[in-house]
């Protein structure tokens, strides 16, 4: 049998970009897919529904794809916690957050997980810091700041002071789940898989406990599958075989940027909600936040790869 010849560059690239502004796509659908589930499910039973939804999913992409899933104490008991921080504890405050905030405003404030996570890995993981990530989070959260003031900086009146700072804390929610997975060994779509599978169990435990047990209605559910499938489940996985894909990371990375500019156009023309200076402002500055944020970690890359 003659062995296959291998894949052009470029068309191995195209179809990372494809998988990659696929994976954008739909994440910049889910703010607007939170308000409006929000109006059919309480935060509770959105978390436990679409948890369920997406351990399914993701048992049949394994599935498919002959990934061997998790076996045994020794392989299940990472996923007791993570499942318990992520997706159980990270999409309860999250959720609250959009529960309490206009959409465009929460999804904006949970934009600045990439700083967060900066910062957690210089406090727990001993990397360097340096000025220009100091400046890089300065900006961020001055974002945040127009935000959450919606524009009133000398007044600082805080619309929402709860919602801004549940919206914060799920970002530092997620990069406890990311450190936690870094020197996980397990093949990624079992891991997710595990993790929801334990997120569900918790969700629906804490559901019965809340007295909010009952069967959602039919545009509850269809809300529930929607959040499921493309925020927690199948959109991770075009994502990672993107990255798989691309010559490099970065390539890929930089589509991100994409994702809450679309998701005000969605917000805006699906929600209804007008889009306000001070959000666009506020995201602008996240947006230039998070930029000076990866040309810090390149540069720093640099430096330790000449060192």
């Amino acid at each position: 049998m003659k062995s296959q010849p291998p894949e052009p560059p470029m068309e191995r690239q195209t179809r990372a970009y494809l998988f990659g502004l696929a994976a954008v796509l739909l994440w910049s659908t889910v703010a607007s897919a939170f308000k409006l589930s929000l109006r059919h499910l309480s935060v509770d039973a959105l978390v436990a529904w679409a948890s369920l939804v997406s351990a399914l999913i993701l048992a049949g992409l394994a599935r498919i794809r002959g990934v061997p899933m998790l076996s045994g104490w020794q392989q299940w008991q990472p996923s007791l916690l993570q499942g318990a921080i992520n997706p159980f504890l990270y999409y309860l405050v999250l959720l609250r957050a959009y529960d309490l905030l206009p959409a465009q405003e929460a999804q904006a404030i949970n934009y600045t997980w990439a700083i967060t996570m900066t910062l957690m890995a210089i406090f727990w993981l001993g990397q360097r810091v340096g000025w220009r990530q100091m400046l890089a989070s300065l900006v961020c959260y001055f974002g945040v700041v127009i935000i959450a003031t919606r524009g009133d900086l000398l007044g600082l009146h805080f619309q929402s002071p709860l919602g801004v700072g549940l919206a914060l804390a799920s970002t530092l929610i997620w990069g406890t789940s990311w450190i936690l997975g870094l020197r996980d060994t397990a093949e990624p779509v079992a891991r997710l898989c595990g993790n929801f599978v334990c997120g569900a169990v918790y969700a629906f435990v804490w559901l019965g406990l809340r007295g909010q047990w009952a069967i959602p209605s039919a545009a509850g559910m269809l809300g529930a599958a929607y959040v499921g499938c493309f925020e927690m489940g199948l959109t991770f996985v075009l994502w990672g075989h993107a990255l798989r894909l691309s010559r490099t990371a970065a390539q890929i990375n930089n589509l991100i940027y994409l994702s809450p500019l679309l998701s005000l156009f969605w917000i805006g023309h699906v929600v209804g909600e007008a889009i306000q200076p001070s959000t666009l402002a506020g995201l602008a500055c996240i947006l230039v936040g998070t930029a000076i944020q990866r040309l810090s970690d390149r540069h720093l890359k640099s430096t330790e790869h000449h060192a």
